[in-house]
């Protein structure tokens, strides 16, 4: 049997065992699925695949489960933030083999039951009826495209053993969805390898023409260029290997204004021939480059340690691009160029890594939040936490935390933002951009402390905590978790008789003690007042879920709250 067949497996009863009361309050609107051992472990698998692929937590990847039945072939959704007008929606299906032999293929009925769902799903004019969990996300997605936005679907078909077999995959090839949906097979051997941690990687890069090579304040600089054909054979060779977590984020050309712009300087003849000027080029570290110093020019770099920070998204689309491309690679790309920027650092030049990584990234607002992570308030907050036995992680992880005593920054800033800044609408538009410099320097003020940032995240937990379809609950509340937060803390400071700036660790255990005890009271509260704001603003009249889901998307009920 396949090692890592095992290894997910004893991953998957583990996960079973700490999440069995929250996945079967989940899944109780099917109560026989969810008293089905089998199924509770294909629905545990489902959940380890949301949590690895979309590098989430487990907690938020229970929010993206949406299997109990009447799923229409979707074990779990998740919707992404919008980005130029455009979101990414993926879509997860799960066939888990309790006999785990690993030599069964994909079944070709549920690839054809999701290719059909999808047919629907993205069109508001069709009806789909289906389970409450999934039916709010679907009616998200819908609003958004009623407000013009663009979705692009990753479809990631998992099992614990082999992909979909050739009839199959003419199936997906016939589908007349283009490059917007994409189909991606995940099993045990994927998702061991996307929990491993990359290996270093040595390889040359032959420079053309004249390079420029320095050594500045006790290292060694590089700046030349080299033909697209280098980047696109280094890729070919390495893959996503080159770019770490990166890779992950990653979504195609087709997606990004920014990589359509790229592919089209390549494939337009005129163009391709001045990309040299046209691109921000390619930004490699390494512990050690070497070259042959009595040649001139035209000389091959042997590099150590090889990673891009910066200039994934030409890398990748470099490689798209010449792969696709018909002609002979050699001949059409001949005169097309490349910058190359090497950085030779020292493993212990964490903090210039840190910094050049930021100065050269700092317009991509996905790995903002690891770039931030050494700013003086992030470690001190880190510092203050710790003193109330809890662990603040400033940086990504494997596995990103935000439950128990563990706090993800990323968590912290949604908690803040929502609560203390009174801006919960933003977080179902820009939770992606929340570390950029508007919302960041918003967020973390000087006047934010240790106790104010955990008693937001517990807040947000608890509201988080309240499944959807439990306790007859309004069909607001899943767009609704972070109003609810907010008007949860403004009772609390009230209950407190305090403002914000009064909370502090000398008070810390008191908030604690008042969430514990009041936090069902608050929740229900909170409840009556966004439905009392939603009569001022429509009326008795019942709104559909696509026009909740618009309203608390543009904030809306503020003005009544």
């Amino acid at each position: 049997m396949n090692i890592n067949i095992n290894i997910i497996d004893q991953r998957v009863r583990k996960l079973a065992e700490q999440y069995e009361a929250s996945l079967k309050q989940q899944l109780k609107t099917n109560k026989t699925l969810a008293t089905d051992e089998n199924f509770f472990i294909s629905a545990t698998f489902v959940l380890l695949c949301i949590q690895i692929v979309l590098e989430t937590s487990l907690e938020t990847a229970l929010g993206c489960l949406t299997e109990g039945g009447n799923d229409a072939g979707i074990d779990g959704l998740h919707i992404g933030d919008l980005q130029n007008n455009e979101f990414v929606v993926t879509l997860f299906q799960g066939k888990y083999e309790i006999n785990r032999k690993g030599i069964a293929n994909f079944k070709e009925n549920a690839v054809i039951k999701i290719i059909n769902t999808i047919g629907i799903l993205f069109d508001p004019d069709k009806s789909l009826t289906c389970n409450p969990l999934l039916q709010q996300k679907i009616e998200e997605i819908r609003s958004l495209i009623r407000d013009n936005h663009f979705p692009t679907v990753r479809v990631m078909l998992c099992n614990n053993g082999l992909p979909w077999n050739e009839i199959t995959q003419q199936y997906i090839d016939s589908t007349d969805f283009g490059d917007q949906v994409s189909y991606t097979h995940i099993n045990h051997d994927k998702l061991v390898k996307l929990l491993q941690k990359p290996k270093p990687i040595d390889d040359k890069l032959k420079l053309i023409g004249e390079g420029i090579v320095e050594e500045f304040n006790y290292r060694r600089i590089l700046i030349g260029k080299v033909l697209v054909s280098e980047i696109r054979n280094l890729f070919a060779k390495h893959g996503n290997k080159l770019l770490e977590r990166n890779i992950r984020h990653y979504l195609g050309f087709h997606k990004s204004w920014v990589n359509q712009e790229i592919h089209k300087s390549l494939v337009d003849e005129e163009k391709r021939q001045n990309f040299y000027f046209y691109n921000n080029g390619i930004t490699i570290i390494c512990t050690k480059f070497s070259h042959n110093a009595l040649q001139g020019k035209n000389y091959s770099v042997a590099i150590k340690d090889l990673q891009i920070i910066n200039g994934g998204q030409t890398c990748l689309t470099i490689k798209n691009t010449l792969d696709n491309f018909h002609s002979e690679i050699d001949s059409s790309f001949q005169n097309t160029y490349v910058l190359l920027r090497l950085y030779e650092l020292d493993e212990t030049d964490k903090n210039l890594v840190h910094d050049i990584t930021y100065a050269t990234n700092s317009q991509n607002p996905v790995d903002l939040r690891d770039l931030r992570a050494n700013d003086p308030i992030q470690r001190d907050l880190e510092l203050g936490i710790k003193d109330f036995g809890y662990d603040y992680e400033r940086k990504r992880d494997d596995i990103e935390p935000d439950t128990g005593h563990d706090i993800s920054s990323q968590i912290a800033a949604e908690a803040i933002l929502a609560i203390w800044r009174r801006k919960p609408h933003q977080l179902r538009i820009n939770r992606g951009d929340i570390f950029n410099h508007q919302f960041y320097t918003e967020i973390f003020t000087e006047q934010l402390n240790a106790a104010q940032l955990i008693v937001a995240v517990l807040i947000l937990r608890k509201v988080h905590a309240k499944r959807y379809g439990s306790d007859n609950l309004p069909l607001f509340i899943p767009y609704a978790k972070y109003f609810l937060a907010m008007l949860i803390g403004e009772m609390l400071l009230k209950k407190m008789n305090i403002s914000l700036d009064k909370l502090d660790h000398q008070n810390l255990a008191h908030a604690k003690n008042i969430l514990d005890t009041s936090i069902q009271e608050f929740y229900l509260l909170s409840i009556e007042k966004l439905e009392e704001a939603l009569i001022k603003l429509y009326g008795k009249k019942i709104a559909s879920l696509q026009r909740l889901s618009a309203t608390f998307r543009r904030g809306d009920l503020l003005e009544f709250l």
